[in-house]
């Protein structure tokens, strides 16, 4: 895809934003972002959250954590995930008021 743009933003750092917002743009990817922003939770908590099977959320926790949006650690004998970095979460409560605006 070749972009052509006149933006002080170079083509690079768009592209890194497009994908960015491809991947929280998922309702069930989003869903586990608000989540996580509560509390740490394996995944078989965020699917009894979420009412899913656990292995819907495995695999949308490899796209986040591929993402670098979500981190694991171990706790015996279960893996336990968290934001990696709540720059993003800011992005999508600022999106969240942005939509709450429109809807009154």
């Amino acid at each position: 895809m070749d972009i052509k743009t006149t933006s002080p933003i170079d083509k690079g750092s768009i592209l890194s934003i497009s994908k960015l917002f491809k991947v929280i743009s998922d309702p069930t990817r989003l869903s586990v972002l608000f989540l996580l922003q509560k509390k740490e939770c394996s995944v078989g908590n965020i699917a009894i959250s979420l009412d899913m099977e656990q292995s819907a959320i495995s695999h949308q926790l490899k796209t986040l954590k591929d993402a670098r949006l979500v981190k694991s650690r171990r706790e015996g004998k279960s893996m336990l995930y968290s934001l990696d970095d709540l720059h993003v979460f800011s992005i999508l409560e600022q999106v969240l008021t942005h939509v709450n605006e429109l809807e009154k």
